[in-house]
């Protein structure tokens, strides 16, 4: 069985709306790592850590629903 079978669905949409998007103001830090990444000034190593862990679970629940749509 596959790491991805085995995380329940509804724990990786919790995962990516609070951890995904902490901190919910001024802006969520995975918009701001995000806004870096692309302007090309992400080169502190806590920026990309950062970005890794906020979109982590994100990763986690796209793979999840891809998972699930192409295996019915």
């Amino acid at each position: 069985m596959s790491f991805l079978d085995q995380l329940p669905l509804n724990l990786l949409i919790i995962a990516a709306l609070t951890l995904g998007l902490a901190p919910f103001m001024p802006e969520p830090h995975i918009v701001e790592k995000l806004r870096m990444l692309f302007s090309g000034t992400l080169s502190r190593p806590i920026d990309i850590f950062d970005l890794l862990l906020h979109a982590t679970p994100w990763l986690l629940l796209l793979a999840k629903l891809g998972r699930i749509a192409t295996a019915g």
